[in-house]
């Protein structure tokens, strides 16, 4: 690369040579004919003269010579600016004017100008050309003004202007505290790691004391990462430098690391000073996975900058630096060592009291109607973050809008009567919407102050917020897991021994954790919901989560797998991992069979590749590394016999829950539940009597009746009329299609097993 590049740069010297020549030529001919146009020599007309004349230059690549010739006159255009510079009268503004110029003159993707410096300095080449004595200072910036780089390949530095405006340091002014609510365990976290440093660190200086020097702010994307890092620097009132990290990357070797040297300098310069880093994963991630060499030299930059930021080397006044990302896995495991990034502060999901909070910091100034409950609406907004409770107040306040504009078209329509028209726009199609609109424009302009009925249509109801809701997708929804989900305990039938257990080991936990707190209790590790298919085990799993008002990551067992190595153990451990960003939460394992078989190779047995997941899942479950405070683990299949034995022991699944077929009063109350569904459907004792009837029947299995009977009713209407819902008659006819889903043989296993883990 390095003996091409020196090739390239000799066939440009040369070609500029020649080039030259050819101008000069021009040049003297219009000069010794006394043409008028010698003084404004122009790139077309050189460029034409060449083509027209050398036939040597015209097989030269036209690039090539175009930047040849721009080359060219930018030298001899610089000679004659030398060769007047006596006449002009202020020297500083006549070197501004000239800076400009050039800079509007130059061209991308010019080569390398030192090629001058370079060339030979025989009489035939003109004094701009010639290389010039280091040691006279106007040589010497004439030379850095007409060449980009340096000999070994690095920029230049670049020349300021006077007045050019550096890196602003001052603190926002946007925004303060009091835009965030919520997030009162982060404030706490914060003021115990940066008041003292940033008010006073003349007390570290004494002590020998060192603050600290990196702060890592993580959680999931909306929860107020950047907005918290900037309130926080305007309450400080201390110089804040805020970057993105993707504005250090360039494409250019050395480039980045040289943006990171110059940022920390200018932080350090400034010291006492907040920095802080946005989305530092993207400059930041681990260099064994990092696919170029640069990323790694952008590491290394950034733990070596983070190593000078000793109170000694910033003469007794800090510089801490904040970053914020999502990716947390991905970051560089030496920069989350001491003495860099040590203090990570997760920002998890909101809780509903939370919820309630950034909703009044939102609505604050905001003209709402008196039917506005925010606390109704923080219940029913599991799972969204900072930025999605903020679009739900847009959306709602946009809906308001949309009813003020529908009040003063109305009004417009009703007192503008004419508006000014022609009678092309009579036989225009869409004439009567453009008078509309121009009605509406007349009316506000010509409007006098706002009635009473207008400013009322201003105000934001609970309505609006309710209709704005559906509209609005919560950012755990946008990454595949699912909410709060909307099944009750109402809609479950025949199984109150269930409800009262789950009740009492983890909704109670999580709706009142200071009884069981006072106590030592500690909080169960898992729950396992088992039995035949179809009895309602899923259906468990919802209502608990719906009652706790916890947040609910619902997986399914199989989506986890993947047939790259190490991937489904990825997968695992991102479960778990954004679990504990939105505790407290439920984190539901359906199928659990297929996720963690017995590994000891027998009936059931999994590969290799299924033994590392179930490594991964024991581990995560015992809370290696990590707290599994608020973390509620629930998991349902119907193959309990090929789950790997680890997974049964006490602190890891500690309650069992069979979850077997309903008997005759149990399939009554299901069908009755299921019946409340539909319309003027009366369950009277005759459908109760068909439900005993139904020997064997699950859950499942009398939905699938409810339904044929359904079916049935609609035939029955069509053909021969009758009562507009479903009688008996029709339940009667939908017990001959439909089947027990679970057979006698099961249940036998099932029991069988039942009574072995009693034992």
């Amino acid at each position: 690369m390095a003996r091409g590049g020196r090739r390239r740069q000799t066939l440009a010297q040369g070609l500029d040579k020649e080039v030259y020549t050819v101008v000069r030529k021009i040049l003297d001919d219009r000069a010794q004919y006394a043409d008028t146009q010698s003084t404004s020599l122009s790139f077309a007309g050189v460029y034409d003269e060449i083509r027209a004349s050398n036939s040597s230059l015209n097989r030269r690549p036209k690039k090539l010579l175009e930047d040849s010739i721009q080359r060219v006159l930018e030298i001899i255009q610089g000679d004659r600016e030398s060769d007047s510079e006596d006449f002009v009268a202020v020297g500083e503004e006549k070197e501004e004017e000239e800076e400009e110029r050039q800079i509007h003159k130059s061209v991308s993707n010019k080569l390398n100008k030192s090629i001058v410096s370079a060339w030979s300095t025989s009489t035939t080449l003109p004094p701009a050309f010639a290389p010039k004595p280091a040691s006279t200072p106007n040589m010497e910036s004439s030379q850095v003004s007409t060449s980009q780089r340096l000999t070994n390949g690095e920029p230049r530095p670049k020349k300021r202007r006077a007045g050019n405006v550096s890196i602003d340091r001052s603190p926002p002014s946007h925004v303060s505290l009091e835009s965030l609510g919520g997030v009162t365990p982060v404030i706490q976290e914060l003021r115990r790691l940066l008041v003292i440093p940033m008010s006073k660190p003349e007390i570290y200086a004494s002590n020998k004391v060192q603050p600290p020097r990196g702060i890592l702010l993580h959680g999931p994307p909306g929860c107020g990462k950047t907005m918290i890092a900037n309130a926080l620097a305007a309450e400080l009132g201390v110089n804040f430098i805020s970057v993105s990290a993707t504005s250090i990357v360039s494409g250019m070797s050395g480039e980045s690391e040289k943006a990171l040297r110059d940022l920390f300098d200018e932080a350090k310069s400034c010291a006492p000073c907040l920095l802080f880093i946005d989305e530092i994963d993207a400059i930041a991630q681990k260099r064994e996975t990092a696919q170029r060499e640069m990323e790694k030299r952008i590491v290394a930059q950034l733990s070596v900058c983070m190593d000078d930021l000793t109170i000694e080397k910033t003469d007794g006044k800090p510089v801490v630096v904040l970053a914020a990302t999502n990716r947390l896995e991905t970051l560089d495991a030496a920069l989350r060592r001491g003495g860099r990034f040590d203090k990570e502060i997760n920002m998890r999901v909101p809780t509903e009291p939370d919820r309630a909070r950034i909703l009044e910091a939102l609505t604050k100034g905001m003209k709402m109607a008196d039917n506005v409950d925010l606390d109704v609406l923080a219940k029913r907004t599991p799972g969204f973050v900072g930025a999605d409770l903020n679009d739900l107040v847009l959306t709602a306040s946009a809906t308001a809008m949309e009813r003020y504009l529908d009040v003063l078209q109305a009004n417009s329509d009703k007192y503008i009567m004419d508006v000014d028209g022609d009678q092309l726009l009579d036989k225009h199609p869409d004439a009567e919407s453009i008078k509309s609109l121009r009605r509406l424009v007349k009316y506000i302009k010509g409007q006098s102050p706002s009635s009473e009925a207008e400013e009322s249509s201003l105000l934001v109801t609970f309505e609006d917020f309710l209709t704005a809701l559906p509209k609005i997708q919560p950012s755990a929804l946008r990454e595949g897991f699912a909410t709060i989900p909307s099944t009750t305990f109402a809609s479950i039938g025949a199984l109150d021994d269930h409800i009262r257990e789950l009740t009492e080991t983890v909704i109670s936990p999580i709706r009142d954790p200071a009884v069981y707190t006072k106590l030592g209790l500690p909080a169960w590790s898992g729950t396992l919901l088992w039995g035949p298919p179809g009895c309602g085990k899923t259906l468990l799993a919802k209502a608990c989560a719906n009652a706790s008002h916890a947040n609910f990551i619902s997986v399914k067992g199989p989506e986890l797998l993947n047939k790259y190595l190490g991937e489904s153990e990825r997968a695992v451990r991102q479960v778990f991992t954004r679990a504990r960003s939105s505790v407290p939460v439920i984190v539901f394992f359906d199928e659990l069979d297929a996720l963690v078989p017995t590994r000891d190779g027998g009936v059931g047995g999994g590969s290799e590749a299924s033994a590392r997941v179930v490594n991964t899942l024991l581990a995560e479950l015992d809370g290696v590394g990590h707290s599994r405070e608020g973390i509620y683990f629930i998991a349902a299949t119907n193959r309990p016999d090929i789950i790997d034995p680890a997974m049964l022991r006490p602190g890891r699944l500690d309650m069992f829950l069979y979850v077997g077929l309903p008997d005759a009063e149990g399939r009554v109350e299901i069908l009755r539940t299921l019946c409340k569904k539909v319309n003027d459907l009366v369950f009277d004792e005759s459908v109760a009597t068909i439900a005993r009837e139904c020997d064997g029947f699950s859950g499942a299995d009398l939905e699938s009746l409810l339904r044929r009977a359904g079916l049935a009713a609609v035939r029955r209407i069509k053909s021969s009329g009758g009562p507009d819902t479903i009688i008996t008659q029709d339940f009667l006819h939908a017990k001959t299609e439909v089947r027990r889903s679970v057979g006698v043989e099961d249940i036998t296993k099932f029991e069988a097993l039942r009574k072995n883990w009693r034992k």
